[in-house]
Parts: structure tokens; C-alpha cells; sequence
């Protein structure tokens, strides 16, 4: 069995070095109705006493992944007629075909003598008894031993949907506090399913929209600490950080990088003006690329960098713009009755999602870049904000509550608008980025 068993190190700053194969097992996203696939996953085998406490723990992180896909469902462990005690065992696939468990993911966990830890596994198509690609190894710190398990999830996922992974990348948010009249807000860093909530700025100021760069190491901000909106670009790992453009008399805000993480897109307010502008991170050169007496903000890059799509009123209410990366006439592309805002660029080019208020209510929707195919997601007293998930197929945005005592929290709707659901952060949170997947 191990003939076909790929080894992969996973240290910080090493890739991925394999490739999912595809197999006769596989669920279709974009049919109108998905039954949920049954699938088997017992508790991995602790391969010494040091691995014992991780090998449950990384089983059940990869069981929550999938669950939380909304397309995949866990059969209980009670009802498991096998029971796996070495990872090398030959799979009693009538055992598992007897509870209907059409996947099954086995595995196994060690610490080695260096403190490394190690995750391998493997995916059986259960019913033509077969394994569905090859069997992966996966290595890292005991500490990061979350990323090891969405690691495994990611395979699985892929390997029977035939989409990209997710599940390994974080999330930068506004963590807040305190009663809805005084909210304190900060930046709070967390895994993409809330876990590993790290602070990135205090309280002591309001801070607003950040953004993650395309290699997730850096993240922009609009902070209210100077009395005005000023964008500051924010090094993860070092905190260290520095204001962008920082011209007298100009107020900046809504920042977005660029695909290749040279420029910085944003929106600049000066004598009662509002434009988008784009600057060079590494010569600081700036560019003017709107020019009209209406508000143009909230752009977004393409994601071959050609075009940006933006929010604008110049119409005298708020629609959707496209202009090409250099400026341009814009092409309004939004034409349904209501407000529109906050548009960003699907990772996989096809689609812009979008905050749209129309008749009281907030919606998150998606549209095609033409402006074609307008699909709301979520309706509710406010929804607004969202951000993709590194394979386009989950939006993540910020639903606030009505009232007084109202707060704010993040949710995640599958973009075919399945799978509803709250994300569970340590506090009140808004205003997401969702990461690429992590190196």
C-alpha cells in the first residue's frame, strides 16, 4: 500500500508539492439540489503516545471542514462496524458499504524525535472499493497542528468536488467591542473557521476595511487616528507598519492590492472630491484614474489586473462601475433597482459579488462582470461587506443585528447561496479579508 504513498514537508515557506488526482467519486456543485455525501472518518491512529491528543483532535478539524461544507455528511462514529488500528490494514469495504459511507478518509499521526508532526492519510472510494488518488504525508510544528489537519480536509475536499481548496487560510477582520453607541474596534487575525484569534492593532482607534495582500503577509487599513481616514499598510509578522500617501488636506480610505501586490488601489477625498487613485507601492508615484464631481470608492482589481471594478453615484444613486487599470471611461454595469457597493472581483474572474439595499433590506449578491445574472444570496436587516474565499466558491461578509443592543458578526454563504452559516470568531466581528491559501 505504501508503493503509492506521496511524502510531502510542509515548513513554513515550502509549497505544496502534489496534485490531486480525480476519481470515479464526486459531488456536482452547480446541480440545483446537493445531497450531502455520507463519509466515514474514524479517529486517526496514534502511531506513538506523544500523537495520541492530536490524532483525535486532527480528525475531528477535518470532520468539521467538510461538514461545514454543507456538502458532506459525518457518519457517527457508534455506527462504524470497523475498526481501524493500523494505517496499513486492508480496507473491509463491505463494512463500510453496510452504513453507507460512499467515502471513507483514514489516518494516522505521530510526533517524531525532533518535535516534528507528522499527518498522513488516505481517501477510499468505498462502493468501487478503490482508493480516489494517492495517499499524502503532510509535516509541521505540533503547534500548527490545525494547518496540518486543513490540509487534509483541502485534499479531500478537492479530490471529490474537483474545486479548489480553502480550508488552510485566515482571516483578517475588525474585531469589536463594548455597546453599539461606543464600539471599540481592532484588527484580529484568525484562522478562516475563527480558531487561532490573534490582535494585530489595540483599541485605541477606529480602524476600518483591511485587506489582505495577494501573499498574505501584509495588510492595508483605514485608521481614524490622526482625527481623519488614513490608509496604513501593516506587516503581519513584524507589526511594524507605515501610512500610505500621506498628503496634507486628503482624507484616504477604502484600499485594495493589486494582483500582483505592487499597487494599491484606494479612494482619496480632498476639497469635497472624491476620486480613486492608484499607487505604486515601490516608487510611491500616484495616479488619478476617476475624475467627476460624484463619490467613486470601494475598487476592486480584476484578477488579471485589466480592469477595476468600483462603487459610484455619479448616476444619483449607487451602482456598479468597470474602467480598465489605467483609467478610462467607466462602463456602469449594475442595473437592478436599489443601491449597490462594496463590489469585489471573484478570484476566479468570472463574477463580482456585491452589497446591494433595496426596499429596506441588505442582500449579498453575485453578478456576472457584464453585469448579467444578478443572483441575490442573503437578505436581512444589514448585510454588507463580502470577500471570497481563495477558490471563489464561498463568500464571507458581515450581518448586523437590528436594535440597540444589535451586533456584528460574520457569516459564509456557498455562492450558489447554500450553506448559510455564522462563523464563530472570539467577539463581535465585521468588515472580512479572506487570505490566500497559506505556503
Amino acid at each position: 500500500m505504501l508503493r503509492w504513498l506521496i511524502v510531502v514537508v510542509l515548513a513554513f515557506g515550502a509549497p505544496l508539492a502534489a496534485e490531486a488526482q480525480q476519481g470515479r467519486l464526486r459531488i456536482v456543485l452547480d446541480q440545483p439540489n446537493v445531497e450531502p455525501l455520507p463519509f466515514a472518518l474514524p479517529t486517526f491512529v496514534s502511531e506513538n503516545n506523544a500523537a495520541r491528543q492530536f490524532a483525535e483532535d486532527i480528525a475531528r478539524v477535518v470532520a468539521a471542514d467538510l461538514v461545514g461544507t454543507g456538502l458532506f455528511r459525518e457518519i457517527p462514529a457508534e455506527a462504524h462496524i470497523a475498526r481501524i488500528t493500523s494505517f496499513d490494514s486492508p480496507v473491509q469495504y463491505a463494512d463500510w458499504k453496510a452504513i453507507n459511507a460512499q467515502a471513507l478518509v483514514t489516518g494516522a499521526v505521530s510526533v517524531g524525535s525532533n518535535g516534528r508532526l507528522t499527518v498522513k492519510f488516505r481517501l477510499q472510494d468505498v462502493f468501487a472499493e478503490a482508493p480516489l488518488g494517492e495517499g499524502l504525508q503532510f509535516t509541521g510544528t505540533t503547534a500548527g497542528w490545525r494547518r496540518l489537519a486543513h490540509k487534509v480536509a483541502d485534499q479531500v475536499y478537492s479530490r471529490i468536488t474537483g474545486e479548489g481548496p480553502y480550508f488552510d487560510s485566515r482571516v483578517v477582520y475588525v474585531a469589536e467591542s463594548g455597546p453599539k453607541n461606543a464600539r471599540l474596534k481592532q484588527l484580529a487575525l484568525a484562522d478562516y473557521d475563527g480558531a487561532n484569534t490573534t490582535y494585530l492593532t489595540d483599541s485605541a482607534n477606529l480602524v476600518l476595511a483591511p485587506r489582505f495582500s495577494p501573499n498574505g503577509q501584509q495588510v492595508l487599513y483605514t485608521s481614524f487616528e490622526t482625527g481623519f481616514p488614513r490608509i496604513y499598510l501593516l506587516d503581519v509578522a513584524t507589526g511594524q507598519r507605515r501610512a500610505l500617501d500621506d498628503q496634507p488636506g486628503t482624507m484616504t480610505f477604502s484600499p485594495r492590492f493589486s494582483p500582483n501586490g505592487n499597487q494599491v488601489l484606494f479612494s482619496l477625498s480632498q476639497g469635497g472630491n472624491t476620486d480613486i487613485y492608484a499607487l505604486d507601492l515601490g516608487s510611491g508615484a500616484r495616479q488619478r484614474l476617476t475624475s467627476a464631481p460624484s463619490i467613486e470608492t470601494a475598487p476592486s482589481f480584476s484578477p488579471d489586473g485589466s480592469q477595476i471594478v468600483f462603487e459610484s453615484d455619479r448616476s444619483g444613486s449607487q451602482h456598479l462601475y468597470v474602467i480598465p487599470a489605467g483609467g478610462g471611461e467607466p462602463r456602469r454595469i449594475s442595473r437592478g433597482d436599489g443601491r449597490y457597493s462594496t463590489p469585489v472581483w471573484s478570484p476566479r474572474g468570472d463574477l463580482i459579488a456585491f452589497t446591494k439595499r433595496a426596499k429596506g433590506r441588505f442582500h449579498i449578491g453575485v453578478m456576472r462582470t457584464d453585469g448579467s445574472e444578478e443572483r441575490l444570496l442573503t437578505a436581512s436587516f444589514l448585510d454588507e461587506g463580502p470577500t471570497w474565499s481563495p477558490n471563489g466558491r464561498v463568500i464571507m461578509f458581515t450581518r448586523e443585528t437590528a436594535g440597540a443592543g444589535g451586533t456584528a458578526a460574520l457569516y459564509s454563504v456557498d455562492v450558489s447561496g447554500r450553506n448559510l452559516k455564522t462563523v464563530r470568531m472570539d467577539t463581535a466581528a465585521s468588515d472580512a479579508s479572506w487570505s490566500p491559501l497559506l505556503p
